[in-house]
């Protein structure tokens, strides 16, 4: 073994490391479920497993649309995480987990028990609710398509390279649509919501060198007149896309496709 003397000037120098790096980690699988709105009416969605935090919100006077879209969304989520999990989907609860800005508890939803739940993320826009389930943190965002006001408004609140992108498709509500999924999906992921800077992080398709690190970012096909996205921690495996019928979530409910 060679050593350093007190009056040797340098250390001596030492052989590079041989053989694999640490590995990273896994490519993780996600699943998607999806839901069409306007397939259901308010009379028909089974609302008696929500908490009451939950029926609270169904209660508030908001549009039917809006309602109609949280009540489906929050009624399947339940009703997948439950089989998973082994309990009445009445049974769980949630949680906040810290937000990854400031410490407070409003980032990412979790289910507080029973343990064991999977990283979970919903969204809902226009006719279609979607739901993502990934063994990593991760987000989801659907979209209907913006209007051209939306388009010309955002678009230089946006990342450059997102702009140019944009620009570049002609500014359509299509292009719009498909970046900003993929900017919501990737920041419900961290658990920061739009609260930060549109500006900050590139979620464009044409750079990948440019994405966020530790992150993958996907666009995932939808209903028509609707954009989707899927981010989850670490590389991404395979996306599993599903459909649920609407009586998914009413009283006489159909089981999940496993």
């Amino acid at each position: 073994m060679i050593t350093e003397g007190p009056g040797d000037p340098t250390p001596a120098p030492t052989a590079p490391p041989t053989g694999p790096g640490p590995a990273g980690p896994d490519p993780v699988d996600v699943d998607l479920w999806q839901l069409r709105v306007d397939h259901l009416t308010e009379d028909e969605l089974d609302p008696s497993e929500l908490d009451e935090e939950e029926r609270g919100r169904l209660g508030t006077p908001l549009a039917v649309a809006d309602r109609l879209r949280y009540g489906i969304g929050h009624v399947a989520l339940r009703r997948l995480l439950a089989p998973r999990l082994g309990v009445p989907p009445a049974a769980l609860t949630y949680r906040r987990e810290p937000c990854p800005g400031c410490g407070a508890l409003h980032g990412r939803p979790a289910v507080a028990t029973p343990s064991g739940a999977p990283h979970f993320s919903l969204s809902h826009s226009g006719d279609v609710v979607l739901i993502g389930f990934a063994a990593r943190p991760v987000g989801v965002d659907v979209e209907s398509l913006p209007k051209e006001g939306t388009v010309r408004d955002v678009t230089p609140a946006l990342h450059p390279l997102e702009q140019a992108e944009i620009a570049a498709a002609g500014h359509t509500p299509e292009a719009f649509a498909r970046i900003w999924c993929r900017k919501e999906a990737y920041l419900k992921g961290v658990g920061i919501g739009v609260a930060r800077s549109l500006a900050k992080d590139y979620l464009g398709e044409s750079e990948p060198a440019a994405l966020p690190a530790g992150w993958s970012v996907r666009s995932v096909g939808t209903a028509a007149g609707h954009a989707a996205a899927v981010a989850v921690a670490g590389p991404l495996g395979r996306v599993r896309t599903s459909w649920l019928p609407a009586s998914f979530v009413t009283a006489e409910a159909t089981p999940a496709p496993s």
